[in-house]
């Protein structure tokens, strides 16, 4: 009687403990409470060593638990097969309960491929003995998860009442998953998307919403700051949140300021707004919360009859947004006693002010303290941002003069200048390149010497067009004096570095490097010569400008303005005792027929020309009147090179080639020479692309890649070149000693995850 009443006792403690357990399940509010916080309980209820709750990822096809380590919670994912036993249970869901998970055979009469994965035993040393799985399922269809006890303490199996009391947990959890997971889908949030990709968790989240109620809270800047959340991960969800477009801060992106003039800069700061462009019908609203119902009344009171297009983007952002615009803040992050946009927004003041007095153009020119700052501003700017050009585009008087940059090849609008200006910031800059501010009629070109600091000196080369509408356009190459590279850094082919090498270290003969402007020809040249620049060589080099110097060299730069130029040069380093001439350009047949002649009487010549490709420079130096058979002699080799866009490091990632850029690859490649390279259209067939971030600022690409191509003076080549023929043959002729375009190179670079085809393109053709 009494072991009855015992029994009695300790079912209705296990019912109990069973409804215990089943009640806080009901009332969790979140998937790890429930995957955590259960755990102790459940354990004591099952005298059992361990417990682990797997949850099913409908996207991924997959189960995961989550796992306790130290500080954190570590994620642990399996596979739904017969591979592991909660896997098993998860597929045909069926419980398993077994005595031993190493017995083979006992596994074997559950199912002939069942396995027991041992990989939790291995890490962590814990032996698995007993196991209980049993699947959770919801609505008696939906597979929710598997929930997995081990190791019955005192060794035997787990009990039919196990089981029976396992079911029932079991059956509570799937019924709180389904509803939490309703309840997630009925009502999204703003940051569905970082709990979704496992940016934060849902308990991390709670907690900075509760930090951002206090006062002067901001949720974004908590998350950034406080949980390491990239801002793009928020941006992209709050996008997704509200159905349009994430901008983030960025000194290339353009606020039309004219949108800014009847607005209170502190109101829209207060209320995270701002306009950021317009067209003829509709304006585009930079905004925080796109579905804020007043402050959508508000803006469509400020732009009647407007059509209003919303953009996102955080707060912080726009603070910037509206610093750098007005010159009330700083721009960019950066803490500068002065930046552009303060320049900027000091002169939107005195334009609104001359406006007023109907004296508009008149009261700065281009000795005023805003003019010669924004001047000098703008060439910094351009400095840091490492861009090669600057252009200042007049439009008139009823457009604001646009400042673009380039960089890596590429232009992008950097600032607008208000109109009443544009002549004043183009006097500006004629003095400091010393030319006739009073001319404006015809072309000039001059030289700015800018200083950024105390020890460092910036050259540009300054041009200046009229353009329509009596404006003057202005265009600035950076001449940024630095170090050569060494060869190996160039990103030559192992073919084309050896014989470069082979034929810079020749006694005698001319060497040229071709491409168009900015193509890195003065560069490599310089890299040849820092290959064979030793004190037992002497090396004269003529140069316009002087832009690269290296230690060893003898530097001249040439003045064609004082008859000075680079045939003249060429005759005076004859009478200097010269092993190695280096000339910056062959402009004419004088300059060629120096080189050349120079090359064949005992000194090695390095020059560049402006032409298409390697095999082409030979036809142009015939065609110019060179004598054949003195530069057949003299020919040691043509280097035509390029500059393609480098996909940004940051954010490089590789992905499998679909077959049409396979057969676009191909065919630009050559078959019969692709056919050779042994590449196969399946999954090894890897691309890259860049992703967009921070660094390369969302475009992906980040420096560049050179591109070369090596005409060799082989005999072969050299009887050609004294017969003058065609070039389609000498072509074919290069081609079959193991030359490769300037297109094959670039595609061999796109296959090593240097570029992309579309990149290649641009700059080489076949």
């Amino acid at each position: 009687m009494a072991q009855n009443l015992e029994d009695l006792q300790l079912r209705i403690e296990r019912t109990e403990h069973v409804k215990r357990i089943i009640t806080q399940i009901q009332a969790a509010n979140n998937l790890d409470h429930i995957i955590l916080d259960l755990h102790k309980d459940i354990l004591s209820l099952f005298d059992a060593e361990d417990v682990t709750l797997f949850v099913f990822d409908p996207e991924k096809k997959e189960i995961f638990s989550k796992v306790p380590s130290l500080d954190t919670v570590e994620e642990v994912r399996t596979p739904i097969t017969e591979q592991s036993l909660p896997g098993f249970c998860a597929k045909y869901l069926r419980p398993v309960n077994i005595v031993d998970a190493y017995n083979a055979a006992e596994l074997k009469t559950i199912h002939p491929s069942l396995l027991h994965d041992n990989a939790y035993d291995k890490r962590t040393g814990f032996k698995t003995k007993q196991v209980l799985t049993y699947p959770i399922v919801a609505d008696n269809k939906y597979l929710m998860g598997v929930l997995q006890l081990l190791n019955k303490k005192n060794g035997t199996r787990f009990t039919r009442k196990d089981e029976e009391a396992v079911a029932e947990i079991a059956k509570a959890i799937g019924t709180a998953f389904f509803n939490l997971r309703k309840a997630v889908k009925k009502n999204p949030t703003k940051f569905d998307l970082l709990l979704s990709s496992n940016r934060i968790t849902q308990n991390d989240l709670d907690n900075a919403l509760a930090e951002s109620r206090k006062p002067n809270g901001d949720l974004e800047s908590i998350l950034i700051e406080r949980y390491k959340v990239p801002k793009i991960d928020i941006g992209k969800s709050l996008a997704q949140f509200y159905k349009c477009p994430y901008i983030e801060y960025s000194e290339r992106t353009l606020v039309d300021i004219e949108l800014l003039k009847n607005l209170n800069v502190d109101y829209l700061k207060k209320n995270h707004w701002m306009p950021l462009k317009r067209d003829r019908a509709s304006v585009e609203i930079l905004t925080d919360d796109p579905g804020n119902l007043d402050r959508v009344q508000d803006i469509k009171r400020t732009f009647p009859g407007l059509n209003i297009r919303f953009a996102v983007s955080l707060r912080r952002d726009i603070a910037q947004f509206l610093g750098s615009s007005t010159g009330t803040g700083d721009a960019g992050g950066r803490k500068l006693d002065e930046n552009v946009s303060d320049i900027l927004g000091e002169l939107v003041t005195e334009a609104q002010a001359e406006a007023t007095e109907e004296a508009a153009g008149s009261g700065l020119d281009e000795n005023d303290s805003a003019i010669v700052r924004l001047a000098n501003q703008i060439i910094a700017d351009a400095y840091r941002q490492n861009a090669s050009d600057i252009h200042i585009e007049p439009y008139g008087e009823k457009r604001e003069t646009l400042v673009r940059f380039r960089v890596d090849g590429d232009c992008f609008e950097y600032m607008k200048i208000p109109q009443s200006y544009r002549r004043a910031i183009v006097s500006r800059l004629k003095i400091m390149a010393s030319l006739d501010i009073a001319e404006r009629r015809k072309p000039q070109d001059g030289k700015i010497k800018f200083k950024l600091s105390e020890s460092r000196e910036i050259e540009l080369r300054v041009a200046t067009l009229p353009t329509a509408g009596y404006n003057e356009d202005v265009v600035m190459r950076i001449l940024a004096a630095s170090e050569p590279l060494p060869l190996d850094k160039m990103g030559f082919s192992d073919r084309n570095l050896k014989e470069l090498k082979a034929i810079s270290e020749k006694p005698y003969g001319i060497i040229l490097c071709v491409g168009p402007t900015g193509s890195g020809k003065t560069t490599t040249l310089h890299s040849v010569l820092g290959n064979i620049n030793t004190p037992d060589i002497k090396i004269w080099t003529a140069e316009d400008p002087v832009e690269i110097t290296q230690y060893g060299l003898r530097q001249v730069q040439v003045q064609p303005k004082i008859g000075f130029t680079f045939a003249a040069a060429m005759r005076a380093f004859l009478r200097a005792d010269p092993d190695v001439i280096m000339v910056g350009e062959m402009r004419d047949k004088e300059t060629a027929d120096t080189g050349i002649e120079a090359s064949l009487t005992g000194h090695l010549v390095l020059s560049t020309l402006h032409t298409n490709s390697a095999v082409e420079t030979v036809t142009r130096l015939l065609d110019m009147g060179c004598d054949p058979f003195s530069f057949a002699d003299a020919m040691l080799g043509v280097l035509a090179q390029r500059l393609a866009r480098r996909i940004c490091k940051d954010c490089k990632e590789q992905y499998v080639g679909t077959p049409e850029e396979y057969a676009d690859l191909r065919a630009a490649y050559g078959e019969e020479y692709w056919d050779k390279l042994g590449i196969k259209q399946d999954a090894t067939f890897r691309l890259s692309r860049g992703k967009g971030c921070e660094t390369c600022n969302r475009s992906g690409f980040k420096g560049r890649v050179a591109l070369h191509e090596l005409l060799l003076g082989s005999d072969q080549m050299k009887r050609m070149v004294q017969q003058k023929a065609r070039t389609e043959d000498m072509l074919k002729a290069a081609l079959a000693e193991g030359m490769t375009t300037l297109v094959q190179d670039g595609i061999q670079k796109v296959l090593q995850g240097l570029t992309t085809h579309k990149e290649v393109k641009a700059v080489a053709i076949k």
